[in-house]
């Protein structure tokens, strides 16, 4: 005698339904607590049905024995002494014979249970098993289909009818027989004023509130991310999530109104996730789980799509962290070729001269490329799958200058990830959906004064129309062929991807991360609320900058006519101190000497220590710079525009 397994669930952050499944009969038997059912409504269930469950030891002797002699004196059951506790056996032995002989059986076992359970399990086993009509059990999963509601709070005319219901279940039911609900409910609510435990004037309010007449659809918030949960561990029967249920309601509604303003068979993804530890608040994996135009049952969250250009900022990092530029940079915007690759802008036009904050924040394509070509394809690989990214290419194929416009596949939740390292000095965080998991910690993405420049210029993006400016710091992206937008931004607390596209990859002409997943990026913070961020620092201006960093030099040359042809470059190496090195440079007297540094190769013009630049005279191969305890790096500038870094540590 066990009660039968509930249904799945799956809770949000504070314990709200999200999603539950039925059982393997096909049930709707929702889990619940004492907790979590009003206790008005079990003070009168017990009034009605057993006033004296808290002190009998199964049966009832008073109520067993009206029943005995009633059923003597007239051959038949006339009135019933059945005992919650009796009730519930029933419940666990689904047995429903209404004879003496069957009667003796409850009651023996009713003794028996009381032995080994509480009055408040005996409750909790009813609760969660009593029938309420169709393939409802358990008073949780009747509240919310007839009700919309969780039993935590219930009127006193729906407490009234959920009493009602388990007794004849079938032929109550108020979404087939409204009329005779209703009878069920007044007779309780005049059996329990008759007893005092009522007004007769809360009775008759009770009685004016209407019956439902249909049965509410169980909550189907998360689809995507409860499936897979679900089928994940089929064992367990609640699954706890760090997921905000208003926040999913609103984000999937939202999702759903925009795809209809897009086109056809346009589907939408939205990720939020806290930035200082990971746990996701929302996911919405497609537009409309249920439409199979819109292919919504596809999970666009997880799904493997070209990022565009959302990875440009991590290539300015790196750039920035290498000492080849900083904000205020000028990088050339005009026709190059990279050894047979000729990238070009989305509008096809050209700028000239630009600084690298306004060649990020315009998307422009050919600085992007010339900085990737001067950091390296692969360096920028590693880095994002040493953060935790997946990188998905050919089998075969090495990471190449075209993962700088989006030449790879990788995830929705891949690239909120890798934001949040924006958004933290340059460390992302992993992101997860359960408090039990445990994501490997992802290492750093950039250095933190990289990562903080980037974020400024991120910070000064044009807002779409009617957006206000500067208070999320964001990136847009549009993958080749107009299959996928992406924008993807952050403020103090939150990092918020989107995705929109169609799920088969079919092109869209006019789709632009842009024109269609920014304004929903937007949106989104809307909704969610926006914590802002501080001021970002001021660029220094491109005449104050050391004369290295004023103009990036890349490594190929312009070549209208279609050629190019590499600029040669002398060996530049740091001799001393050697990578990750710990250097001691303390005195016999207790001071500190300076750092002497070394180069081999070309002669120096910039010294950059943590990124500031050194008071060191221009062209020399050795520099001694006062260092602090700790941990540095070093970055030495050549007047080619070639670079090294090292980072050691001072004890």
């Amino acid at each position: 005698m066990a009660p039968a397994p509930p249904s799945t669930v799956v809770l949000d952050r504070n314990g709200a339904l999200l999603r539950a499944f039925t059982d393997q009969s096909g049930r709707w038997r929702l889990p619940v607590t004492l907790a979590e059912v009003d206790p008005n409504f079990i003070a009168l269930l017990i009034a009605y049905e057993d006033k004296r469950f808290r002190h009998h030891i199964g049966v009832d002797p008073q109520a067993a024995g009206r029943a005995l002699f009633q059923g003597v004196t007239s051959g038949r059951i006339v009135s019933g002494a059945s005992t919650l506790t009796m009730q519930t056996v029933r419940l666990l032995t689904e047995r429903r014979e209404r004879t003496l002989l069957r009667k003796a059986e409850e009651a023996a076992r009713a003794i028996q249970l009381e032995r080994r359970l509480s009055k408040d399990e005996i409750l909790r086993i009813y609760l969660n098993n009593a029938p309420y009509g169709g393939n409802i059990e358990g008073i949780r999963a009747a509240s919310l289909a007839y009700f919309g509601r969780e039993p935590a709070r219930l009127t006193l005319a729906q407490s009234a009818l959920l009493i009602a219901l388990p007794q004849s279940p079938e032929t109550r039911r108020p979404d087939r027989d409204a009329e005779a609900a209703r009878i069920a409910r007044e007779r309780v609510l005049a059996r329990l004023a008759e007893r005092g435990i009522i007004t007769a004037r809360d009775a008759a309010e009770a009685e004016r509130e209407p019956i439902p007449t249909r049965r509410r659809p169980v909550p189907r918030l998360a689809p995507h991310l409860a499936r897979q949960l679900a089928n994940a561990a089929p064992d367990r029967s609640v699954h706890n999530t760090t997921l905000d249920r208003d926040w999913q309601a609103s984000l999937e509604a939202l999702a759903s109104q925009r795809v209809d303003l897009i086109g056809p068979k346009v589907s939408a993804a939205i990720l939020v996730a806290d930035i200082d530890n990971g746990a996701i608040r929302a996911s919405v994996g497609a537009a409309k789980f249920l439409d199979e135009n819109r292919a919504g049952f596809v999970d666009m969250v997880t799904a493997v799509r070209s990022p565009g250009s959302t990875l440009k900022p991590f290539i300015y990092g790196l750039a920035i962290e290498a000492g080849l530029i900083a904000p205020m940079t000028l990088l050339e915007d005009t026709p190059t070729t990279f050894a047979g690759y000729e990238p070009e802008n989305f509008d096809t036009t050209f700028r000239g001269l630009v600084t690298a904050t306004e060649a990020l924040r315009q998307s422009l394509n050919v600085p992007a490329i010339a900085l990737l070509d001067a950091i390296g394809a692969v360096r920028l690989a590693v880095r994002l799958q040493t953060a935790g990214a997946r990188v998905d290419l050919p089998v075969g194929y090495e990471p190449s200058l075209a993962i700088g416009l989006g030449g790879f596949g990788t995830r929705l939740i891949d690239l909120a990830a890798l934001y949040t390292a924006l958004a933290r000095d340059g460390r992302p965080v992993a992101l997860r959906v359960t408090d039990d998991a445990m994501p490997r910690r992802p290492g750093r993405l950039l250095e933190e004064r990289a990562a903080k420049a980037v974020s400024a210029i991120l910070s000064g993006m044009l807002p779409p129309r009617n957006a206000p400016p500067g208070e999320i710091a964001y990136k847009t992206g549009t993958s080749y062929g107009n299959r996928d937008a992406w924008a993807i931004g952050y403020d103090a607390k939150h990092v918020v991807a989107v995705w929109v596209g169609r799920p088969d990859g079919t092109p869209i002409a006019s789709l632009t991360g842009w024109t269609d997943a920014a304004p929903i990026l937007f949106d989104a913070f809307a909704r969610i609320g926006i914590e802002r961020r501080s001021a970002p620092p001021l660029p220094v201006a491109t005449a104050d900058l050391p004369p290295p960093l004023r103009q990036f030099m890349p490594r190929r040359t312009v070549s209208g006519g279609g050629g190019s042809a590499p600029r040669p470059r002398n060996a530049l190496s740091i001799a001393f101190p050697p990578a990750d090195a710990r250097v001691s440079l303390s005195r016999g007297d207790g001071s500190r000497a300076p750092l002497v540094a070394r180069v081999l190769g070309l002669p120096v013009d910039v010294w950059l220590l943590d990124g500031r630049p050194q008071s060191v005279h221009p062209n020399r191969r050795s520099a001694q710079i006062d260092v602090p305890p700790g941990e540095h790096t070093l970055t030495v500038v050549a007047a080619d525009g070639s670079s090294e870094r090292v980072t050691f540590s001072v004890d």
